[in-house]
């Protein structure tokens, strides 16, 4: 199998305060890795260290075979890094095609290309009934989709899915874990940091628990849950 993504050794420190200390990872085409922890315990920070958006102290990045350690995030995102946030973020005065179509933009300059690209995209996330609809009517369930739209708009060999199921009612988890599954199918690797154990167990080939910003387990789901180390991280020695 290729691998698409390495972080060797991954150090983020904020001044005193050490988020991540030497963490590292790796990704295959079409695997899922998830991230998981308790609050705290410098997930979102090794998330953001790898796409960009935190600066890495020490330690590097490599993302199809490059170095992107020191790397903007616009430029990640044009080799293939595509990313959604814990927060929702859409243009609320656009529709859900406007709205996709600003991501699409940045891989297809022409008005005509970037909206075959956003249109294909809100069709794979079960949204292209929507596209013509103001974002602000969206539901929680459909803004997530239309923040997995904006990703997959920019053709992402690796999608990067923060907490994207969170809040998400029974049935809309179901759906999303079988989209999810359906992109995977085609080739498309992800991270995902998530809290919801379903998720992580039905959808990760593999898992990394972080606490304090250390590495403190990983390996297959249903053998990392039980690890007593990871009990004692999310829930206490008590």
């Amino acid at each position: 199998m290729q691998t698409v993504l390495k972080a060797d050794n991954i150090k983020v420190q904020f001044g005193g305060l050490i988020a991540v200390n030497n963490v590292s990872l790796s990704l295959e085409r079409g695997q899922v890795l998830g991230l998981i922890g308790p609050n705290g315990a410098g997930k979102s920070t090794l998330f953001n260290a790898v796409t960009g958006f935190a600066p890495v102290s020490s330690g590097t990045v490599t993302f199809l075979g490059q170095d992107v350690t020191k790397l903007p995030p616009y430029v990640r995102t044009r080799l293939g890094m595509g990313r959604t946030f814990q927060t929702e973020r859409p243009y609320e005065e656009m529709t859900v095609l406007e709205n996709v179509l600003v991501a699409a933009f940045l891989k297809h300059p022409q008005r005509k290309e970037a909206e075959r690209a956003a249109l294909d995209a809100l069709t794979k996330v079960g949204l292209s009934d929507r596209a013509n609809q103001l974002s602000s009517d969206l539901n929680l369930a459909r803004l997530r989709r239309l923040e997995l739209a904006k990703a997959l708009a920019l053709q992402p060999e690796v999608l990067f899915l923060d907490e994207i199921m969170a809040g998400l009612n029974p049935p809309a988890l179901k759906e999303m874990i079988e989209l999810l599954r359906t992109l995977t199918a085609t080739g498309v690797s992800i991270v995902m940091v998530e809290h919801i154990m379903e998720a992580i167990i039905q959808l990760a080939d593999h898992v990394i628990v972080l606490a304090s910003g250390n590495k403190i387990a990983e390996g297959a789901a249903t053998a990392v849950i039980s690890d007593e180390k990871v009990i004692e991280a999310y829930l206490g020695t008590d």
